[in-house]
């Protein structure tokens, strides 16, 4: 890994430490007017993008295998968080054993491929279609050999709509580290400049939502959801990411106009989710992260971000 990427990284993780402590503080000064409640979510917060951000960084110090194999658990758990949130019928448990087991692995394994030499043509191929192609014509038949037709419809949808969400779009993040890119850009630093100016996106947009958000965008599906918070929120990321341009192979202003999209994408993809959450009766996916709900509720925005990052980096750096 380039001293690029380690100063930019160490940065990062400078930053979120900063941010622990500020929270420590706020927390241990009761008379500053703010709702200890919301301190309370914010030092939560805060935590856990700590130590996304943290194995991150361990897992691109040691190889993009590494790499792969974390966002590879990061979709199985989101996926699985997805799947429970609406109870499965006996006949569906072999469709979802092949999506765990073999669909989702598969998928990691064609984008580690798709930079080799050898398979590298036939393996961008496939994992470009394989989910959205083959997964979605293999669980409706899958179920239907099973032979249950009730909510046949209902089920097959939300299979593939876990897959496409929790493997397909995330697998685009760690598709950054097989691109071939110009200049000084280093892959592995792209890949955190991604995933940062996402998490930034969604941090100042709640952070600011609790200082003076005022007008709900959509209180039916999310009240939190602010106006004044999520374009601060994203305004606040264009200008972190615009400022990180040097990690890229952008331009200023490419850099600009992909950040400002990328918080955007960001934001509508935690809106989609919590309209499912919503619809489902639920208010978190999980609680793996203690104090912080599950995976999914974190990388929501990732999810949706990753395939409009990728795409784009490929667009300029062909």
């Amino acid at each position: 890994m380039q001293p690029l990427t380690y100063g930019l990284m160490g940065s990062a993780l400078l930053l979120l430490s900063i941010a622990v402590g500020v929270g420590r503080v706020l927390k241990q000064q009761p008379g500053t007017g703010l709702d200890p409640a919301q301190v309370e979510q914010f030092n939560a917060r805060i935590h856990a993008w700590w130590l996304m951000c943290a194995v991150l960084a361990a897992t691109c110090a040691t190889s993009n295998t590494a790499v792969h194999i974390f966002f590879g658990v990061l979709s199985f758990w989101s996926l699985r968080e997805f799947i429970t949130l609406t109870p499965t019928r006996v006949a569906d448990h072999r469709t979802l054993f092949w999506v765990f087991f073999l669909i989702t692995p598969a998928q990691y394994v064609l984008v580690a491929l798709s930079d080799s030499p050898r398979w590298g043509v036939l393996a961008f191929e496939t994992f470009s279609v394989m989910i959205p192609v083959y997964g979605f014509l293999f669980v409706p038949a899958r179920i239907a050999l099973a032979g249950d037709y009730k909510r046949y419809l209902e089920r097959c949808a939300k299979i593939q709509a876990g897959m496409m969400i929790c493997v397909y779009c995330l697998s685009h993040a760690t598709a950054l580290l097989e691109l071939e890119l110009h200049g000084t850009a280093n892959n592995q630093a792209l890949l955190f400049f991604f995933c940062l100016v996402t998490v930034l996106g969604d941090a100042f947009g709640f952070l600011f939502e609790k200082l003076w958000g005022k007008h709900p965008i959509v209180p039916s599906i999310n009240p939190n959801k602010s106006w004044e918070g999520v374009m601060s929120g994203i305004a606040s990321a264009t200008l972190l990411g615009t400022a990180m341009f040097w990690v890229t192979p952008f331009t200023v202003w490419q850099t600009a106009l992909i950040s400002c999209v990328i918080a955007t994408v960001g934001f509508t993809g935690g809106l989609t989710m919590s309209a499912i959450k919503r619809d489902r009766g639920v208010k978190d996916y999980g609680t793996l992260v203690e104090g912080h709900w599950g995976v999914l509720d974190r990388i929501d925005s990732i999810c949706f971000a990753a395939p409009i990052f990728y795409h784009f980096t490929r667009l300029v750096t062909e």
